[in-house]
């Protein structure tokens, strides 16, 4: 029951182990257990690269996840773009901090069977985001 962290650009989480422990006990609310995650922090660039090598897709995201779970074992790789998460949180004035939680944790819900294509599938994956963010604050 792994997560790790890869830096791959001039950043680094504040609180790694606080980070943990949200996603850990966000997973288990949700009937799910950590077998492995490993979230990479990249540019905009890298991550780009990775949408078109990977899934076809020309444009910069702020995350992409690749799934390895099994039934409620959760594993896989989630790439973060740092600058696009920074661009989001100014755009959207919210507190980058804040912004990349929701992104990291936008990642672990897609390994859950969440989507993200149609309106009623955004409303519901956000509604799921904003469940963890107040799990995180109440941690905190």
């Amino acid at each position: 029951m792994t997560i790790d962290f890869v830096y791959n650009i001039d950043f680094k989480l504040d609180s790694e182990n606080a980070i943990k422990s949200w996603i850990k006990a966000f997973c288990q609310h949700e009937g799910f257990t950590v077998d492995s995650l490993v979230f990479a922090f990249f540019s905009d660039e890298e991550v780009k690269r990775l949408n078109i090598k990977y899934l076809s897709h020309d444009y910069y995201t702020d995350v992409i996840s690749f799934d390895d779970s099994s039934d409620i074992n959760l594993k896989g790789n989630i790439a973060v773009s740092i600058e696009r998460v920074r661009e989001n949180s100014k755009n959207l004035n919210l507190q980058f901090d804040e912004e990349l939680r929701r992104v990291m944790i936008h990642g672990v819900l897609h390994f859950m069977g969440h989507k993200d294509k149609t309106k009623e599938q955004i409303a519901n994956i956000r509604s799921k985001e904003d469940h963890a963010l107040s799990m995180f604050h109440v941690k905190q």
